[in-house]
């Protein structure tokens, strides 16, 4: 199984199978509209502007698991995105991306590449202690801790690495450019 033998509906409702992305590099990336993280989309379309020429695409899979979000409708997450921080790249309709009700590509992505750790600083320290009260199974589980956890796919639709939510888009540019 690779990742292309996943597939997914876009926020205007269409089915897209990944495999509609091989030769790309990919970061595929859990959203939400209401987020501390939120101005992540700012720092995920200025990526994807700069190397969309050389085959790199981000996929925003906006999620409302994680403290209520992302309670908008599909419509409604797409004007947000477009509006606020131009986000051109490919969306997909509001999905799970943990527990039993995951969607299987995060499923599959959670499997290839565990948890790795928030960082240091008082912000990762601050998160820790949440995820900790949030989360009753083991803290280290794999799956995705909160919005804006990042996979990157290399050409052959491999999981080369996993980004947590703390991560600085920048340092995430020398791996892309590299894979690419």
């Amino acid at each position: 199984m690779t990742i292309y033998d996943f597939s997914y509906t876009s926020i205007e409702g269409n089915p897209v199978a990944m495999s509609e992305y091989q030769g790309k590099v990919l970061l595929i990336v859990n959203t939400a509209s209401k987020c501390g993280f939120t101005p992540h989309y700012k720092g995920l379309e200025d990526l994807y502007r700069k190397y969309k020429k050389d085959g790199f695409v981000v996929i925003g899979f906006p999620c409302n698991q994680f403290g209520g979000q992302e309670p908008g409708s599909e419509a409604e997450i797409a004007d947000f995105c477009a509006v606020r921080y131009g986000v051109d790249f490919p969306l997909s309709k509001k999905v799970d991306v943990r527990d039993s009700s995951a969607h299987p590509l995060f499923k599959y992505l959670t499997e290839q590449k565990g948890f790795v750790g928030l960082g240091s600083g008082l912000k990762a320290t601050v998160l820790s202690a949440m995820f900790k009260k949030l989360y009753k199974e083991s803290y280290h589980d794999c799956q995705i801790k909160w919005n804006f956890t990042k996979f990157l796919i290399d050409k052959n639709g491999n999981v080369v690495n996993r980004y947590e939510p703390t991560t600085k888009l920048e340092t995430i540019a020398p791996a892309i450019e590299k894979l690419l």
